[in-house]
């Protein structure tokens, strides 16, 4: 796999990267599994969301009241 970045965006990486005296490739890694647990999460959540709270609708609308 090959990630292209503007300029800025490497130069941005590369000073983060020397900040935390870590590898520009250790950082982008880190990015990159942080954005699938993140959304992995939110997909989870609007999944179970999507089955069970209709399940629970009367329920809650009762309990609303």
């Amino acid at each position: 796999m090959t990630l292209r970045l503007t300029d800025d965006e490497a130069d941005a990486l590369r000073r983060r990267a020397e900040y935390e005296s870590r590898s520009m490739q250790d950082i982008a890694k880190q990015a990159v599994r942080e954005y699938v647990e993140n959304h992995s999460r939110r997909d989870l959540l609007r999944t179970v969301l999507d089955e069970e709270l209709p399940r629970y609708a009367e329920a809650l609308e009762r309990l609303g009241k």
